[in-house]
């Protein structure tokens, strides 16, 4: 039983250790790229994402906006009529 605990815990050590490998390397390998190319992929990464995006019509942002108002003067008298109840 012991010493099937302790090859649970060389086996457990050895892949921290080639996590903590490859980690390195893929560090080692974005570091040699200059900032001005891994600008350019995190633009061009950004670029794409932002073509997935569903934006909303201008019909939808009118219907969105009003229910956003209604419900701020709706919160705003409730909290003005709690605060004059309790004034009173």
């Amino acid at each position: 039983m012991a010493t099937e605990k302790t090859k649970k815990s060389t086996e457990n050590k050895n892949k921290k250790e080639i996590k903590k490998d490859t980690k390195k390397s893929n560090k080692s390998s974005e570091s040699k790229k200059s900032a001005w190319v891994r600008f350019r992929i995190f633009c061009h990464g950004v670029k794409s994402e932002i073509s997935k995006v569903h934006w909303p019509s201008k019909e939808d942002m009118v219907r969105y906006s009003i229910a956003t108002i209604v419900f701020i003067i709706f919160c705003s008298c409730s909290f003005l009529k709690f605060v004059f109840s309790t004034i009173i």
